[in-house]
Order: structure tokens, then sequence, then C-alpha cells
């Protein structure tokens, strides 16, 4: 015999054990595997139940967090900050009532520094390029000044400061920059 007959002789002998053990079924085997098919069914679909409950609880518990960080995201920042929006208050009533001029401006450098070191705290850097070459991912030129006293292309003049968060530009700085006379 070559390889084939002998592949379908096994084939041929497979078949007839299997016909023999499902002739072997009686009515009462049936049923117990009937009866632990729908077992297992009612297990899996309880599973499924339990799942999906667990990812919508899932679901509105990120929902919550996350409406609660848009809501609540600032408090930190507004906290530094009240320590500065109180002391310039206090500048303000100081200054209706006394006219000393030494006292405030001690008073507006001392809010000013209170004001730098809240933002520092929380990412936010100052961008003032007095003297710098001329950036224009950082700087937005406002106008152009010739001067020989400077390269051509820096900073001569800074008219609005800019601001990063993070490494990001909240606001360029509003600039004005140098140029070669007679270009």
């Amino acid at each position: 015999m070559d390889n084939e007959q002998e592949q379908s002789v096994e084939d041929l002998t497979d078949a007839s054990k299997s016909t023999e053990a499902e002739q072997d079924l009686s009515p009462e085997k049936l049923g117990k595997l009937l009866e632990d098919a729908r077992s297992k069914a009612d297990e899996h679909w309880d599973q499924v139940v339990r799942t999906r409950a667990e990812m919508d609880n899932l679901k509105k518990r990120h929902q919550r967090e996350l409406e609660s960080a848009h809501k609540y995201g600032l408090e930190k920042f507004v906290g530094e900050l009240l320590g500065v929006w109180d002391s310039l208050e206090l500048g303000y009533d100081a200054a209706r009532e006394n006219h000393d001029v030494e006292k405030l401006l001690e008073g507006t450098e001392l809010t000013l520094k209170m004001l730098s070191d809240a933002m520092r705290k929380f990412g936010v850097e100052q961008i003032d390029p007095q003297g710098e070459p001329f950036n224009p991912e950082l700087h937005q030129a406002m106008s152009m000044v010739p001067t020989d006293d400077v390269p051509p292309n820096t900073v001569v003049n800074v008219v609005q400061k800019g601001y990063l968060l993070n490494g990001r530009l909240v606001r360029p700085a509003m600039v004005m920059v140098s140029q070669a006379p007679g270009s």
C-alpha cells in the first residue's frame, strides 16, 4: 500500500470509531451534555454582562475625573496668584493714601517678583531678547531701525516681552530689529 491508501484507511477507521461513539450516546448522556453546554453559556453570558457593566463604570468615572480636571485644573495656579492680587490691592490703597514714591516703587518691585516667582513655578518663562539676534520663532518684528551700533538683525528695542509655557510659545516678543544703514 502506498501512503495515500494508508491515509484513507486510517480516515475510514477514525470515522467508524466516531460513529460508534455517537451511537453510544444515550438520551441521558445527550441531556447531560446539553445541560453542561447551557451552564457554560450562562456562565459566559454573566461574564459578558459584568464586563460591560465594569467598562461602563470606568467610562463614567473617567468622564467625571476629566470634568473635574477641567474645572479645578488651575486651582494651584490661582492660589499662587492670589498673593500677587493681594499685594497689588495693598499697593493701590497705599498709593491713594500716601504719595511716597520710594515705598510705592519698592512695593511694586516686590509684587513683580512675587508674580515672576509664581509664573516660573508653573512653567511660564519670559522672553526679553534685548540685544539678541532676531529669532522669528520667538520674536515678531514691529519695524526695522537703521543703525551702525549693532550688527544687522539684532533686537534693539523690546516693545512687548514674549512668553513661553513649558517651552511652548504663548506670545512672541514684539521687537524692533536693526538693519544696516542705507538698506
